[in-house]
């Protein structure tokens, strides 16, 4: 499983920005998309509904904004994803502790049992041998009484 670690926020122009330890940089990213923006150099992106139609009547700043504040919402989905994920990591580490504690226990109870079943075996044969010495007397003092007869 894959984990996203070491997380920093750091802040371009006002715009906070995730940086994994990958070292994909979207400050980079973004400064790139500017600089195409203010040389008036659009990306080729009719299709893909990252700004509004309204969008191709707004100047390069108002696109630059908009685009920053979409950037601060899809990082704050991409910050709870990662909490989300560190949660759930979290908590599937408690519950494979609680599992290996659960299977160990079981291992130490199978070990019991296995233990208190053979020591039950054992109690059976001497309990048949003890009848079988105790008939055996018996039949002894039951003959022994008709000699004394």
């Amino acid at each position: 499983s894959s984990k996203i670690r070491n997380v920093e926020v750091q802040s371009a122009d006002g715009v906070a920005v995730l940086e994994d330890c990958i070292g994909i940089s979207l400050t980079k990213t973004i400064s790139k998309v500017e600089e195409k923006l203010k040389k008036g150099v659009l990306p080729d992106c009719e299709g893909d509904d990252i700004i509004p139609r309204a969008g191709n009547e707004m100047g390069a700043e108002a696109q630059i904004r908009f685009l920053k504040a979409k950037l601060r919402v899809t990082q704050e989905d991409l910050a709870n994803v990662v909490f989300e994920c560190r949660k759930k990591d979290d908590e599937n580490q408690k519950l494979e502790t609680r599992l290996k504690d659960t299977e160990e226990e079981n291992t130490r109870l199978q070990r019991t049992i296995s233990m208190q079943q053979s020591q039950t075996e054992k109690y059976k044969m001497l309990s048949q041998e003890a009848k079988k010495k105790s008939e055996g007397l018996q039949q002894e003092v039951t003959a022994l009484e008709k000699v004394l007869q």
